[in-house]
């Protein structure tokens, strides 16, 4: 039997679903066109597979989750992975932190700043830009109406532009919807080997 996994990792975890995901090969013209799969697709995420069972939804979800995450302007790729596993670590998804600092580190080169955010959790101490993506991110998804304009001032302050502080604010408020997906669906667990 698999251990669920509770600790903060930049090793990710496999996610083990609740609700048996779509057999890709049984899915139905409409699930397959929500997870766009091509007829190259060799490997579909047991993620997306438990989410085609509402194609409509999956449909309107990953446009959003990809414009968010992978826009060109605005914030940089890293800095929105920062965003997300501030909110991940507060919504406490080990999954989604664990994919999102993978993908940090392998951006900046360095594991440094996930190691400092995974020991100390909120209390880390970072660069000063950094600090202030990581603590705004943090603050809106432990209770959003406490973000206040002195945060927006302290993003302005690190460097941050309009677009880059709205990315942010999408990055964090994204993952508070993704990370109780990942908690409702399924668990993570130590990847067997």
């Amino acid at each position: 039997m698999s251990r669920v996994v509770h600790e903060f990792t930049a090793t990710v975890p496999e996610w083990r679903p609740y609700v048996t995901p779509v057999k890709l090969e049984e899915a139905s013209a409409a699930q397959l066109a929500a997870m766009k799969v091509t007829p190259s697709n060799k490997k579909v995420s047991d993620y997306v597979l438990t989410l085609a069972h509402d194609p409509e939804s999956l449909s309107h979800r990953s446009p959003l989750f990809n414009g968010i995450m992978y826009g060109r302007d605005g914030l940089s790729r890293a800095e929105r992975e920062l965003g997300a596993v501030g909110a991940s670590v507060v919504n406490r998804c080990v999954y989604c932190a664990a994919v999102h600092a993978s993908r940090y580190n392998q951006l900046i080169g360095d594991e440094a700043t996930m190691a400092e955010i995974f020991a100390k959790e909120a209390k880390a101490e970072l660069g000063e830009r950094e600090q202030a993506i990581f603590d705004f991110s943090v603050k809106l998804s432990a209770f959003p109406p406490e973000a206040e304009e002195s945060d927006v001032a302290r993003l302005r302050a690190a460097g941050l532009s309009e677009i880059e502080i709205l990315d942010l604010v999408m990055s964090a408020a994204i993952f508070g919807w993704a990370n109780r997906l990942m908690h409702t669906l399924g668990e993570p667990v130590a990847a067997e080997g």
